[in-house]
């Protein structure tokens, strides 16, 4: 398994000044290839990082937020073999596939999915579900997603437990809760949203310290911040991952941009 991050940056900010990219991660594997989160400029960093977005299987938007889902109907094209077929799967918040004033997935886009989903966490903070994904020469593969309702000013936001070769866990973009680590408990990698260094007055995001409670309670094998704004870029992330692995005991490493993870994750095992 393989995750490369094709942007690390968060933040109004720094969207607009893209002094980090903003074109989300993806995740390759022997079930699925998967983008999560295609912000601005998600096709012309997989181009530019080789990551082919016709090979794309499925897609993952946590929110419908300019900065997650910008290059989502880009995306879908080239999911569907330049809209040419009906294939794929797109998974989405409500607000994203449902809200008609939002509009953001065209409809001419969705139809050329295979499959289109949603959480509706009617039965609480996490739904579980399983998906199938037709690979080549008719091989079906399948994973299954716990879907995690955490608290955005968009209010249907989700992060995700993923199920592939390893469990990967991503927080998406969320204030803190006291249940956040326990939520995210069983991950063997935690991609986790740390936009600010320490509190600004601004909600709806993760600072540090916030980190360091989900971490510590969650306990993943690998943590690795992720979607970084201007205040964090400033104060270092590198050192920022410092001082969290001090204080969890959790290796944990700030993503960088164009990074693939293929190689360091194995050295966690």
């Amino acid at each position: 398994m393989e995750i490369i991050f094709l942007g690390t940056g968060g933040g109004r900010i720094n969207l607009i000044k893209q002094i980090r990219w903003t074109g989300g991660f993806r995740i390759n594997s022997d079930v699925a290839n998967i983008h999560v989160d295609p912000g601005p400029g998600a096709l012309i960093r997989s181009l530019q990082l080789k990551q082919d977005p016709l090979k794309i299987d499925a897609i993952i938007v946590s929110h419908a937020h300019i900065d997650h889902c910008n290059d989502i109907n880009l995306m879908i094209e080239a999911m569907t073999g330049y809209a040419l077929k009906k294939r794929g799967l797109l998974i989405g918040s409500k607000n994203l596939l449902r809200d008609p004033d939002e509009r953001l997935v065209t409809t001419y886009h969705r139809q050329h999915c295979g499959e289109v989903f949603y959480p509706k966490f009617e039965n609480g903070a996490v739904e579980r579900k399983k998906f199938q994904i037709k690979k080549s020469g008719d091989k079906t593969k399948e994973f299954e997603i716990d879907f995690i309702k955490v608290s955005h000013d968009e209010k249907t936001t989700f992060g995700f437990k993923l199920y592939l070769d390893k469990v990967v866990g991503y927080t998406s973009d969320t204030n803190y809760f006291p249940e956040l680590g326990e939520l995210f408990s069983g991950c063997d990698y935690l991609i986790i949203n740390v936009l600010k260094p320490q509190y600004d007055g601004i909600p709806d995001h993760l600072e540090t310290a916030h980190a360091i409670k989900i971490i510590s309670a969650a306990k993943p094998k690998l943590a690795i911040m992720n979607h970084m704004g201007i205040s964090m870029i400033r104060a270092g992330p590198a050192s920022q991952a410092r001082l969290i692995e001090e204080a969890t005991g959790i290796r944990t490493i700030a993503a960088k941009d164009g990074q693939s993870l293929k190689d360091d994750l194995n050295v966690y095992f």
